[in-house]
């Protein structure tokens, strides 16, 4: 009899060590064949190396526990700060080119294939863009790249570099949304002689401005000169015309006032009057009149009539 319990006993345990067993292998299978994916990335099954499933939905997806394995990529733009490097210009000028990519994974397949990690990529997308930069850059004079031309130029130069590198991503997966130019700088050595020539030019262009300034403003001045001696003339002109006019005018009515003889010795001793009056109008003065003259005639006359009475 206790031999008959002893074996049901072991029976009971074996039976809680596989349950237990099972509980355990359950929960250790179970959270292998589940994966998450979130609003913002893809996940790639992986089996044996090869990607047999791409999910871009949020959600929760089953998988082979133990075989498959996941991989998952970012959906959003990605932003990479390409570390500065130094290209030539066409005329062996160095220059310093600092500058960012704006970059997304479109195809997580093509990705994973080719690069696999974030890192290579943008190790990637680095040699790109700078052979992009250098390639251009080789074609330019330093004057075309650094200069006072409008903006719109200089945009052309980078969209056609963006362009290089957006086809050349492809085939990664990857699509280039942006490529952006922060800083296009000098290198320490020849930084001061190019400022030194940009002052040149600023100077020789004020100077051109300067003189244009200059001629245009002798030219304004001879023509207002000119207006002014023109005017003047006219109106000195003017003045003697009315002055002659008025002249004239004056005469033709002394002429009507006096056309008679005895008006006119009248007129012509009050004139002799005024003078007379004109010139003893101070002390001590002599002068000498001739026996005929009116003046002369006219005081004798009183002379004699005061001696007379």
């Amino acid at each position: 009899m206790n031999t008959e319990m002893n074996t049901k006993s072991r029976k009971k345990v074996s039976v809680i060590i596989v349950i237990v067993a099972v509980v355990a292998l359950l929960l250790i299978i179970l959270p292998g064949c589940f994966y998450e994916v979130a609003e913002d990335e893809y996940v790639c099954t992986v089996r044996f190396s090869k990607i047999i499933r791409t999910v871009d939905e949020p959600g929760l997806y089953f998988k082979v526990p133990f075989i498959d394995s996941v991989r998952s990529f970012p959906k959003k733009t990605l932003f990479y700060d390409i570390p500065p490097s130094e290209v030539l210009t066409v005329d062996k000028k160095s220059m310093t080119v600092d500058s960012y990519i704006l970059w997304k994974i479109e195809d997580p397949l093509k990705f994973f294939q080719s690069l696999t990690q974030i890192s290579a990529a943008e190790s990637r997308l680095y040699d790109i863009t700078y052979n992009a930069f250098k390639t251009k850059m080789g074609v330019l004079d330093q004057d075309d790249i650094i200069n006072m031309n409008p903006g719109a130029e200089r945009n052309a130069i980078y969209d056609e570099i963006k362009a290089e590198v957006m086809g050349k991503t492809d085939v990664y997966g990857i699509r280039v949304v942006d490529v952006k130019l922060k800083r296009l700088d000098l290198p320490k050595s020849n930084e001061q002689s190019v400022y030194e020539r940009m002052i040149s030019e600023r100077k020789r262009e004020a100077d051109k401005y300067t003189a244009e300034g200059e001629r245009d403003a002798a030219y304004i001045k001879a023509e207002v000169d000119k207006t002014v001696n023109i005017s003047l003339s006219d109106a000195k002109a003017q003045a003697e015309q009315i002055r002659a006019e008025g002249e004239a005018e004056y005469m033709r009515l002394l002429s009507e006032a006096y056309n008679t003889e005895d008006k006119r010795s009248f007129y012509e001793f009050q004139l002799a009057l005024d003078t007379l009056k004109k010139t003893f109008n101070s002390k001590d003065k002599t002068i000498i009149l001739g026996a005929d003259n009116p003046i002369a005639k006219a005081l004798i006359n009183k002379a004699e009539r005061a001696a007379a009475d």
